[in-house]
């Protein structure tokens, strides 16, 4: 799978939508990500740390992703499936999507939020793995939210309320996966050839689903995940080159992740501390919930979340080097945003307020100006003529930076919660005390 390779190549029949990542995504450094499904009334999962930290058998038999309940609760032995029969017995899963009603779901307060952290563009599920739809797609009869469940056209909202708050709309859905679709065994280890639906039957199915949704929706980012079906990857009628084809043609500025197979992207994806090879390779993304879940987890406080602070060390981090930050909420299964993800989403959006025009549209600093360092902690970015250095340390410590001071007009440098003086020709920062929290921006004019 392209979505985890270091070096993916992109088949000849895909060679002709190579092109340049449009500017506005290689500017918008910040997106929404949303989880919501049937699976965010159990909203259960094991807690137990981020992906790319445990070996894959391990991982799935006690994963963190409460919108993988689907598949958890399949393996023998699991604590999810101990929890699965202790709270719902021998209930199927669709029960869950029959008791998921939304009923505090106000698409305009979510996208308030959104907005509210500077996010240029926002990207909720359609169909996760569970093949529950979010609209009355083509092919799922009742198995969505329109005939059951909410009773609502969640896409439809969540399109109109982005539109209306001015953030772009993206959507994501699982083509690699559809538990509903096919009667596959478990997910236990690495999602080989034989976990996965490949047939023509599928690719026909997710096919309509995803044309249905450039048409009704217009996304400006298609986000694909875990694969695509085999035999829709040939050249010819409902092909995944004529998904592209449809897509580039209802949006010429759109972007295109790397989770389709190895076919085509216009951007590299990362998730937590898997396939951190695609953050050296132009223009990627990483995504990553607050906490260790991407859907709604019960189970999670603040010891296995992000803080405000820590999300906007993460999020600097990521632009630093030349990436966007996809940050996924799970909302509850009525429909609302969790507090500890919003007062995390709130802390990133007064942060990004105070120091938007030194992220948004900003490009990595050659490090041989600016070098960043980890103790203590600094980032820079770059912004037409100026550097900008990112600071975060104790209240009233002192800090150098590793500068070049030939390019940089140290003098003239200023900053946000920070003091700045010049001593043997660097920069000695003396962080202040800042209403908002996260690191101290200094400004630092470069040479002609």
């Amino acid at each position: 799978m392209a979505m985890f390779k270091d070096e993916p190549v992109r088949p000849a029949d895909y060679a002709r939508f190579a092109h340049e990542t449009p500017s506005w995504y290689r500017d918008a450094k910040l997106g929404i990500f949303v989880h919501w499904g049937p699976y965010s009334v159990p909203a259960w999962a094991e807690p137990i740390g981020p992906l790319g930290t445990f070996d894959e058998q391990y991982w799935n038999t006690h994963n963190p992703y409460a919108e993988w309940y689907y598949n958890t609760i399949r393996i023998e032995g699991s604590p999810a499936q101990e929890h699965q029969k202790e709270f719902y017995g021998a209930a199927p899963y669709d029960d869950f999507l029959d008791a998921w009603k939304a009923e505090r779901f106000d698409a305009d307060a979510v996208l308030a939020l959104v907005r509210e952290t500077g996010a240029r563009y926002f990207v909720p599920t359609t169909k996760h793995h569970d093949g529950v739809t979010l609209w009355d797609a083509p092919g799922t009869g009742t198995r969505n939210t329109v005939a059951r469940g909410p009773h609502r056209d969640l896409i439809g909202e969540f399109r109109d309320a982005a539109d209306r708050a001015g953030v772009r709309f993206g959507i994501y859905y699982s083509g690699g996966l559809d538990w509903g679709f096919s009667d596959l065994p478990p997910i236990m280890g690495p999602i080989g050839n034989a976990l996965r639906p490949r047939d023509r039957a599928y690719a026909d199915y997710a096919f309509d689903q995803v044309a249905d949704l450039i048409e009704r929706y217009r996304p400006e980012v298609l986000w694909g995940d875990i694969e695509w079906p085999d035999a829709g990857k040939i050249a010819g009628a409902k092909s995944l080159i004529e998904l592209f084809d449809r897509f580039y043609g209802a949006r010429p500025e759109g972007v295109v992740n790397d989770r389709w197979g190895e076919t085509h992207w216009d951007y590299r994806t990362s998730e937590y501390q898997e396939g951190l090879g695609a953050e050296s390779a132009g223009t990627w993304e990483n995504t990553r919930g607050v906490g260790f879940s991407f859907g709604y987890n019960q189970c999670e406080d603040e010891t296995a979340s992000l803080s405000g602070r820590d999300a906007i060390i993460h999020f600097v981090d990521v632009v630093s080097r030349g990436g966007n930050l996809l940050l996924n909420i799970g909302l509850t299964a009525a429909g609302e945003v969790p507090e500890i993800q919003r007062r995390t989403l709130q802390t990133l959006g007064a942060w990004n307020r105070a120091n938007e025009e030194a992220i948004f549209g900003s490009r990595p600093l050659d490090p041989k100006i600016g070098a960043p360092s980890d103790a203590p902690w600094v980032r820079w970015t770059r912004t037409a003529s100026t550097a900008h250095a990112f600071v975060q340390a104790a209240i009233g410590q002192e800090v150098t930076l590793s500068t070049d001071a030939s390019v940089l007009e140290l003098p003239r440098a200023g900053g946000t919660g920070a003091s700045v003086r010049i001593e043997d020709g660097a920069a000695v920062i003396r962080v202040e005390p800042s209403e908002i929290a996260g690191p101290r921006r200094i400004d630092i004019p470069l040479v002609g």
